[in-house]
């Protein structure tokens, strides 16, 4: 099997090609062909002439295509995605995704200063 469309997996930032698509992680090959066709319509580099960042786009819309659209390479990449969430711990996770959790809107704790625990946090209320 041809595997050059991704050939440094621990070296390269890993592509999405559901998210590059537009489209859900169960899509039928039908979903992923029409989205294919919508999306090289839109970002074809004729249409933007002299544009990188849209030959960039177009490129990276062929290969998730050519990798979603076979059977092989789509299963292939399927297990390579679930292993690349799989490495990391729970405490990882939460350490590179802490600042979107730890947020005012979010769990609160970032108002409260680290000063109190977030028991305490809970019940301090101004009357």
């Amino acid at each position: 099997m041809d595997d050059d469309w991704n050939t440094d997996v621990d070296n390269q930032p890993h592509k999405d090609y559901y998210k590059v698509l537009e489209i859900d992680y169960d899509a039928t090959d039908e979903d992923i062909r029409l989205s294919f066709r919508k999306l090289a319509l839109k970002w074809h580099p004729d249409k933007h002439l002299g544009s990188d960042t849209v030959t960039s786009k177009f490129q990276d819309i062929n290969e998730a295509y050519r990798v979603l659209s076979d059977p092989d390479r789509r299963g292939d990449y399927d297990v390579r995605r679930v292993y690349e969430i799989k490495k990391y711990t729970l405490r990882e996770y939460l350490t590179r995704f802490k600042g979107m959790i730890l947020t005012p809107n979010g769990l609160g704790m970032s108002q409260y200063g680290n000063t109190k625990s977030m028991q305490e946090a809970k019940f301090d209320v101004d009357c």
